[in-house]
C-alpha cells in the first residue's frame, strides 16, 4: 500500500510528524469553535495566521522528509545490487583473520 507515493516503512518514519499535524489541527478546529481569548479580529486573524503557518509548513517539511527518505532507501538498495557478488551455494565465503588476538599459533 502506497499512500501519498511512500512505502509503508516510510510513513512509519514520518508519523513523528504526523502527530503534531494532528495536534494542531485540533487546537484550529478548537479555537475556530470557541475563541477562548475574545473575537478581536487582529487577534484572532494572526493567531489563526500563525497556527494555519505552522501545519502548512510543517506539513510541506514532512512531505520532503518522506521523498528523502524513499530516494536513500532507493539509493541503498541500488548500491546494495551493483556491489552484490553471486558465490556458490555449497560454498561458504567467511574470512579467518590469521592473526586474530588471544590465538596462539603452535609451530
Amino acid at each position: 500500500m502506497a499512500l501519498f507515493g511512500f512505502e509503508k516503512d516510510t510513513l512509519l518514519d514520518l508519523t513523528v510528524n504526523v502527530i503534531p499535524l494532528g495536534i494542531i489541527l485540533f487546537f484550529i478546529a478548537a479555537f475556530a469553535v470557541v475563541p477562548a481569548f475574545g473575537t478581536d479580529p487582529v487577534f484572532s486573524g494572526l493567531q489563526f495566521a500563525l497556527m494555519i503557518s505552522m501545519f502548512l509548513l510543517l506539513a510541506v517539511l514532512t512531505y520532503y522528509a518522506g521523498r528523502a527518505i524513499e530516494n536513500a532507501e532507493h539509493a541503498q538498495e541500488s548500491l546494495e545490487e551493483a556491489s552484490a557478488v553471486n558465490e556458490p551455494e555449497d560454498e561458504v565465503a567467511e574470512f579467518e583473520d590469521e592473526d586474530a588476538p588471544g590465538e596462539l599459533e603452535d609451530e
